[in-house]
């Protein structure tokens, strides 16, 4: 490509030059023939031969001196690619550059093109390119920058400058090979001259020549006229920039920098010279103190003073800026601070440099208050126009107090923001720029801050990997900033699984310390920094930290103040340290804002929330939800209000950033703060009551005018909710970082948090009534918390008490946290003697606030259960040791409350048992976490149990006492204890414990606060006298034990090593203990007692021989049936003043012992009934049952007659064969239960009275006491039966819940069973039952009293007597003593009752109703007697009175008054089941029915019954006789006829059936006597019937005219005609009528008149007119026509 480039550019050479220059063009064309002559064609091979011709540049050079613009192109163009492509022959060099030099007056291309060329040509020929050749090469850059074409100008600059740095390149190339090459030349040094190489000679000429030119003196080696200042000092510092090492390393340069560079500086810096030069200025001075210093000691010194003046108000706002960016750049490099603090301040004789600098910015920052917005709280940064849209948002997002109009355009910026306070392109790098350019006022002090950013940056990063101790792992010596010690701290759970060998925090190595590593100079020249330079620091800092910065400003000041002070404590300065704590402390929680939160008193708008504290939670700051809601809640009622109250400040997310730096400085120098902590934890806990305070209060409005302030309090309160977490999260970990620290460390943090509290009336003491004056800047904190204290001696009281609630909320952190250092090590040495003791000072003090006891005694027992949960998995000999610490310390802590020597007041002692019952709880969560582990402090326990009950000395005559407690609301609490202990641990006390316990248990039964308490405790008896029996297979009782020990002898048996012997009598105790109880006077707690008593008896039953329980029962339960007595007698006496609650009470505790002796006495009554004195003790048992049924009382009466039934039920069973009961025991019971039924009085407190229960249980003993007595049962016995059981059914009340009709009740039930069971093979039994049930029967049917509301109905009674009688009849229907005895006739008598009442019967039932029951049992009855009626021989008395009774049923069965029937019967229903019945009935009566025996009255009764309900119409008064009268005494007078016609019988059909029945009796049969007398009496009743009907049809038919006759009437009338004409009656049942003699037809001739009559009425009806004939033909037959 280059031998194309150049055979194109010699061929348009030649060309070109054919006519004017003959030379060149001959020298063209031989160099164009030499090219061509080249046989090679690779480039590199080209080149190689051409720079081996020196003859073939000669035409370019030719060219170049023609001063033709057109060859000189070409040749510049030619020569250029050679020089790239090295083809250009060496020995022509100097005339190439004179050609370059001579061509720089051509064109533009020509220009360039040069300087394209020489970079390349120094670079390819370096070697050659020395001494002239480089001068002449420099000279053409030179010539070219003067061209007034800024293209060129500028490239000649640039491409003077790449050569001016490849000038230095050559140096360092050389010095690589220093012994190779010789020394050319000398220069002079700090020392006299040295010899210099080639290179070396070169540079120090150019570097010489390049400073005389910038100072507009004559070059010495260069041929240049001059150069631009600017210029001079821009190649200066890219010299120094790019090849600083050289000056370092070369004495001549570093004489050139003394001599010349830094005389200039110093003499320009002095001087106004413009902004250009300047800032060119700066660049080198800034590149010499960085890169130089160690050669320029002297001038450095100079320098930095030079720079330190600079600073001064007075100098321009641009020069001072550009110092400060020097500045900010020295700063920013640690190495070099220490290295001016070392070359300095730490060298005697010199000035304190570092020192003056530092103290610069303590001036810069205070010079102009207003500028950076100084106040007294550091606040968002306000500008005019800049500050629009943000102002906008502040509106448009509610923020209040902000007035649009009130901020102008033109106003000056406030404060320090990245807005308005930083330039895009700072001074020292704007080097186009001639004139200084536009600097914000506020950029200095952003300066300012970025310095002291660096300052501590570099300090961190040097000091901090030094105090990591050797870990395996590396990364912690690369952790540089405070925020990398914000690692997470283990929970409380992960501190206990870990051991001190790996810990996770180490405490940090004191870099101090470390005097053989090989930084230890630099360490003690970090130290010397700080201890120099921390008050002007501090001061600058303090100063900014008021200051309106803007929020990344804000950080990054904290982070630099939090870093310098994290180095100071590394070293272990305590008193810079102490310092800087001391003032972030008062950035984090302001004076005024703490001093406006402690002297005024919040008043809350509404009632304050609880636990709004910022410490209310275990472990963390504060509840975010709570203060973010605040903060909102805050913000929308200032709105609203329209202003802002200024006087109440509160804290803000700038302080909460403080807060948190402060916390974090905590977590990274814990193990080293000593008595710093008190700092730390003091200003925790100021945030904790300025933010209390603020939660509690409200802004309410003021008379002032709103300004724009409010808009930066908003502003301030942006992400305050995160802030607030974030504070949180540091202060959870700084206490969780106390968990690595030694002991002797932990102990200051748990002195300087028991400092917290109750200091305000040590400051208050010690300093008086007058404030002291502020702290010096490196005192402590203890001072002004003293300060705040005595500020706020008017604090409301939330406020005091808040701030001891955080010193006590942070005593519990941290003891939680280090739970396992407070279990592992000495009380003393861990700390738990001065962590309790401070704990239980607070709870117990009467002169502390209740909720600040409260909390220390919370935490107290929260430290004691996290103790008791760390210690679990020791070995017991250890935890033996610690569990009696722990309870002890409980058991402390309850001593100062039980005082009798404590004064207290009504608020105190409620306090005293708040804290009272908090520990109370504590021994139960204890007991719940580990009671299964617990070796040791049973007997604690025991006590602090105890500790609710007051000692009283006084005891009652039984040698009990009421136990007393000290208030109501602690039983609860110790009695939750004493249950797990009962429920759970019974098996882990020691033998000692348990007669404590039956004590303790005594105590909770007696005490009168909480009955259900008591009513438990009473369980544990149970349970105790279990787990006693449970644990001894050799547990007996003997006489001696029971009846011959006191109780002072059974303690002392109880304490006995004899464990047998010690149960029996922890038993015997437990029992006394129990007894005592049952005469309580609380009804619940005495039965509960009684109960339980008892149910211990009961468990005990199969280990009590049959001689001790019989002592058991003479010495326990008859003394306890005896004492129940006498309270009877005291409740029942006429004048008793006894409350009907009590009363009834003391019934209920009569039924209770009742119940529970019947129990016990069933279960064990075999071994009961096998000693001697049972009968004794059977009967004193039934004389207390005859006792107490005499005070009447119905539940006292039912429960004897349940526990007599229940005992006797397990005696003498069959089973076993045993007798348990003899004769004489029987017969105490049988006399008991036989000498009458026992009265039960009315309790007047009960609406109803209802005896159900009692009658049942009283019927009930019947049935077992009748087992025991059948084999002896006599008539009388069984009469006796009867009649109270009689009796029993009679008292019955109704039953409470349903009426008897569909069910029977329980008792009578009962009296049918035991009825049933009776035994009838004795003579009269029969008949007295029958005659019994008969009574039952007719219970039901007798009538009712309106008033007698509860008295049963006795129907389902009456029912099931029916079925009853009809078994017992068809049983017994052979036995004459039933019909003799009158039974049957009662029976009879009884069950027509129902059938004649019929529909009468008011009550309606479901199921089958009385009458029919009694229709069915009657005909079953009927059935089985008719025929030993017949033929048995009983009296005629008898006969005729059974035979009455069976005919009224008859007649009830076919008689029905429809009017009276319910509208649910179904009548037809009902009559097909009667003429059923009646059929049957008429079939088994009608053949006896006529016997003489039977009074003709009977049959006539019977008789005139069926004329009456054969009636289908109702008749008139006229057509029926009257009383006196003959039946057929008015058959044949006629009546008048009726224009309505009578409905028909809605029982029409039994009509028919009745009618029918009088045909069959007057029928002829067999004419036996019976049926004539059957006949005879039928007879008139079947005449006068068909007359009736024959006289109605004769009256009423000639009224209808032609309407027909009712369908019903004329059906009845064509049966009548047609039976009548049929029927042959009997001849001896009808009289002859006068004159007539007739056989079969009397009826008719009786009729006869009448028939006649109908005949001529029945002249349009055929069928009647035919029947009326063949009657009339029937007699004309028997007249013989």
């Amino acid at each position: 490509m280059t031998a194309q480039i150049l055979s194109s550019e010699l061929a348009n050479l030649v060309q070109e030059s054919k006519r004017k220059h003959t030379d060149l063009r001959n020298a063209a064309e031989k160099s164009l023939d030499e090219l061509k002559g080249l046989r090679s064609t690779s480039e590199a091979q080209i080149a190689a031969d051409l720079s081996q011709r020196p003859n073939f540049v000669t035409p370019f050079l030719i060219a170049c001196g023609t001063k033709n613009v057109k060859f000189t192109g070409i040749a510049v163009v030619c020569l250029q690619r050679l020089v790239v492509s090295r083809a250009l022959p060496r020995s022509r060099l100097r005339e190439v550059l004179e050609a370059f030099r001579e061509a720089t007056s051509a064109g533009l291309d020509v220009q360039l093109k040069i300087l394209q060329a020489l970079p390349s040509l120094l670079q390819n020929y370096a070697d050659d390119l020395k001494s002239d050749l480089l001068a002449a090469a420099l000279n053409i850059c030179t010539i070219l920058q003067a061209s007034k074409n800024g293209i060129v100008n500028n490239t000649a600059a640039a491409t003077l400058q790449q050569l001016v740095v490849a000038v230095f390149d050559k140096v360092v190339a050389e010095d690589k090979i220093a012994l190779e090459v010789p020394t050319v030349g000398e220069a002079p040094s700090e020392d006299g001259n040295v010899q210099l190489r080639a290179a070396a000679l070169d540079a120090y000429r150019v570097f010489n020549d390049l400073c005389l030119l910038t100072e507009s003196q004559k070059p010495q080696f260069l041929r240049s006229a001059g150069m631009p200042q600017t210029f001079g000092l821009e190649l200066i510092e890219s010299v120094l920039t790019n090849h600083s090492e050289i000056f370092l390393t070369h004495p001549e340069q570093a004489h050139i920098l003394r001599t010349r560079v830094m005389p200039f500086i110093i003499n320009s810096l002095s001087e106004k010279l413009n902004f250009a030069v300047t800032v060119r200025i700066g660049r080198i001075l800034y590149t010499l103190l960085r890169r130089h210093l160690s050669i320029l000691q002297s001038e450095g010194e100079m320098a930095l003073g030079l720079l330190t003046h600079m600073l001064d108000h007075d100098t321009a706002l641009w020069k001072r800026s550009l110092c400060m960016e020097i500045l900010r750049g020295i700063f920013a490099e640690a190495s070099l601070i220490r290295r001016i603090f070392a070359m300095y301040d730490a060298q005697e004789g010199r000035k304190a440099i570092l020192k003056n600098l530092v103290a610069a910015f303590v001036r810069i920052s205070t010079e102009k208050p207003a500028v950076i917005g100084l106040s007294h709280q550091s606040t968002i940064p306000t500008a005019g126009q800049s500050s629009q849209s943000d102002q906008a948002m502040l509106e448009a997002s509610g923020v209040p107090g902000i007035i649009s109009s009130s901020v102008g355009s033109n106003e000056p910026v406030a404060g320090i923001s990245t807005q308005w306070s930083t330039m895009r392109v700072p001074c020292i790098d704007q080097l186009d720029k001639t004139d200084a350019p536009a600097i914000p006022e506020s950029y200095i002090y952003s300066l300012t801050l970025a310095c002291i950013s660096g300052f501590s940056e570099g300090l961190a990063k040097f000091i901090l990997p030094l105090t990591v101790p050797e870990r395996p792992r590396k990364k912690a010596a690369r952790q540089s900033e405070s925020e990398a010690k914000d690692t997470d701290s283990p929970g409380p759970k992960e501190v206990l699984e870990r051991r001190s060998s790996i810990k996770k925090n180490p405490v940090p190595v004191n870099p101090l310390s470390l005097r053989g590593h090989p930084l230890f100079n630099e360490v003690n020249i970090c130290a010397g920094i700080v201890e120099e330079c921390w008050p002007a620091v501090l001061a600058t800092c303090s100063t900014f930290l008021y200051a309106s910065l803007d929020t990344d400003y804000y950080h990054g000041l904290v982070r630099s103040f939090q870093k310098f002070t994290h180095v100071a404590g590394l070293l272990h300065l305590a008193t810079p340290r102490d310092a800087f704590l001391t003032t972030l402390g008062k950035a984090a929680v302001p004076p005024n804002v703490l001093s406006a939160s402690s002297t005024t008193t919040p008043v809350p708008s509404t009632p304050p929330l609880e636990g709004s504290s910022m410490f209310s939670n275990a472990k963390g700051l504060l509840s975010v939800e709570s203060l973010v809601s605040h903060a909102t809640t805050s913000m929308t009622e200032r709105v609203r209000q329209g202003s802002v109250d200024v006087g109440s400040p509160s804290l803000n997310t700038r302080n909460l950033l403080c807060l948190r730096a402060l916390l974090n400085l905590g977590i990274a120098l814990g193990p080293t703060l000593g008595s710093a902590w008190g700092i730390i934890l003091g200003t925790l806990q100021e945030a904790d009551l300025v933010l209390f305070s603020s939660t509690k209060s409200t802004r309410t409005p003021t008379g002032q005018k709103p300004d724009n302030t409010g808009g930066v309090d908003g502003a301030l309160l942006v992400n305050f909710g995160s802030e607030i977490k974030a504070v949180e999260t540091a202060a959870s970990r700084l206490l969780e970082s106390t968990v690595d620290f030694p002991n002797a460390s932990f102990l200051e943090v748990v002195k300087a948090l028991c400092s917290l509290f109750g200091a305000e009336e040590a400051a208050e003491t010690a300093s008086g009534p007058t404030s002291p004056a502020l702290p010096p800047a490196g005192a402590g904190r203890r001072p002004s918390i003293i300060h705040r204290r005595i500020h706020s001696i008017n604090t409301a009281p939330s406020t005091q008490n808040q701030e001891d609630l955080f010193a006590l909320a942070k005593l519990g952190d941290v003891a939680s946290i280090n739970i396992e250092r407070l279990t592992h090590y000495d009380p003393e040495v861990s700390g738990w003697t001065l962590l309790t003791k401070d704990l239980i000072k607070a709870a117990c003090s009467p002169n502390t606030p209740s909720s600040v006891r409260l909390r220390g005694g919370e935490i107290l027992v929260r430290l004691v259960l996290d103790a008791a949960a760390a210690t679990m998995a020791l070995p017991d000999e250890t935890r033996s040791i610690i569990q009696l610490r722990l309870l002890q310390t409980l058991r402390e802590a309850l001593q100062p409350l039980e005082s009798t020597e404590r004064q207290t007041s009504v608020a105190i002692h409620s306090t005293d048992i708040d804290v009272h019952k908090v520990i109370l709880e504590g021994l139960k969560s204890i007991l719940e976490q580990c009671g299964e582990t617990l070796i040791s402090g049973w007997e604690i326990a025991f006590e602090i149990i105890g500790s609710v009950f007051v000692e009283v000395d006084e005891d009652d005559e039984r040698g009990f006492k009421s136990s007393t407690t000290r208030s109501s609301r602690l039983i609860r609490s110790s009695f939750s204890s004493l249950q797990l202990i009962c429920s759970d641990f019974l098996s882990s006390l020691p033998n000692s414990c348990f007669i404590i316990l039956v004590d303790t248990l005594y105590h909770f039964c007696t005490q009168d606060d909480d009955l259900n308490i008591s009513l438990t405790t009473v369980t544990f008896f149970w349970v105790l006298s279990d787990f006693i029996s449970g644990r001894t297979s050799s547990f007996s009782l003997s006489p001696d034990l029971i009846q011959g020990s006191d109780e002072h002898t059974l303690v002392e048996m109880a304490s006995g090593e004899d464990l047998a012997v010690s149960d029996a009598a922890l038993w015997m105790l437990l029992l006394l203990r129990l007894a005592a109880v049952t005469t309580d006077e609380r009804l619940e707690l005495r039965n509960s007692a009684i109960q339980t008593l008892l149910r211990i008896f009961d468990a005990y039953g199969d280990q009590l021989s049959s001689e001790a329980w019989s002592m058991c029962l003479k010495s326990v339960i008859f003394k306890l049936l005896s004492s129940i007595e006498e309270q009877l007698e005291i409740t029942t006496a006429p004048g008793s003043s006894i409350q009907d609650k009590d009363r009834i009470g003391w019934n209920e505790t009569t039924v209770v012992v009742l119940s529970g002796i019947t129990k016990l006495l069933a279960d064990y009554l075999d071994t009961l009934s096998s000693h001697t004195t049972f009968g004794k003790s059977w009967a004193t048992l039934l004389g207390h049952y005859k006792s107490l049924l005499k005070f009447k009382v119905l539940d006292i009466n039912t429960s004897v007659f349940n526990s007599m039934r229940q005992i006797l039920s397990r005696g003498n069973m069959a089973e076993t064969g045993k007798i348990n009961f003899d004769q004489p025991a029987i017969d105490l019971a049988w006399g008991l239960w036989s000498h009458s039924l026992p009265v039960a009085k009315a309790d007047p407190s009960e609406k109803r009275f209802d005896n159900q229960k009692y009658l049942v249980a009283y019927v009930s003993a019947l049935q077992e006491l009748y087992r025991l007595v059948q084999t002896d049962l006599s008539a009388a016995k069984v009469q006796r039966m009867l009649q109270l059981l009689r009796e029993a059914i009679q008292q019955a009340s109704a039953a409470t819940y349903s009426a008897d009709i569909e069910y029977l009740t329980p008792l009578q039930n009962q009296v049918l069973e035991s009825l049933k069971i009776i035994r009838t093979d004795i003579e009269g039994v029969p008949g007295a039952l029958i005659g019994q049930v008969s009574e039952f029967i007719g219970l039901a049917f007798e009538p009712r009293d309106a008033l007698s509301s509860d008295r049963p109905t006795y129907v389902a009674l009456s029912k099931a007597s029916m079925a009853l009688i009809e078994s017992l009849i068809l049983s017994h229907s052979s036995d004459h003593d039933i019909y003799s005895s009158g039974a049957l006739t009662s029976a009879l008598t009884a069950l027509a009752r129902p059938i004649v009442l019929k529909y009468s019967f008011p009550i309606i039932t479901k199921s089958v109703s009385p009458w029919r029951q009694a229709t069915s049992s009657s005909l079953e009855i009927l059935k089985a007697i008719l025929p030993v009626l017949t033929k048995a021989a009983l009296k005629d008395e008898i006969v005729r009175s059974i035979w009455t009774s069976i005919v009224t049923i008859a007649n009830a069965i076919t008689t029905a008054d429809c009017t009276k029937a319910p509208p649910t019967i179904n009548i037809t229903s009902d009559q097909a089941f009667d003429i059923s019945s009646f059929l049957t009935l008429r079939t088994l009566i009608t053949p006896a029915l006529g016997s003489p025996i039977i009074p003709d009255k009977t049959r006539r009764i019977y008789t005139e019954s069926l004329f009456h309900t054969s009636l289908i119409h109702a008749p008139q008064p006229s057509d029926l006789p009257l009383p006196g009268q003959e039946l057929l005494s008015s058959l044949y007078k006629p009546r008048k006829g009726l224009t309505f016609d009578p409905p028909p019988s809605p029982r029409s059909k039994i009509s028919y059936i009745c009618y029918e029945t009088l045909l069959d009796l007057v029928s002829l049969h067999f004419s036996s006597s019976q049926e004539i007398k059957l006949a005879q009496a039928a007879a008139p009743y079947l005449i006068l019937r068909s007359g009736i009907t024959l006289r109605a049809y004769i009256a009423d038919q000639p009224l209808r005219g032609r309407m027909p006759q009712p369908l019903s009437q004329r059906k009845e009338l064509l049966f009548i005609l047609k039976e009548l004409v049929g029927l042959r009656c009997e001849p001896d049942a009808i009289p002859d009528a006068p004159g007539v003699e007739s056989e079969g037809k009397k009826h008719l001739h009786r009729l006869y008149p009448l028939l006649v009559r109908a005949v001529g009425v029945a002249g349009r009806d055929g069928e009647v007119l035919s029947w009326i004939g063949k009657a009339l033909d029937e007699v004309g037959m028997e007249f013989g026509v």
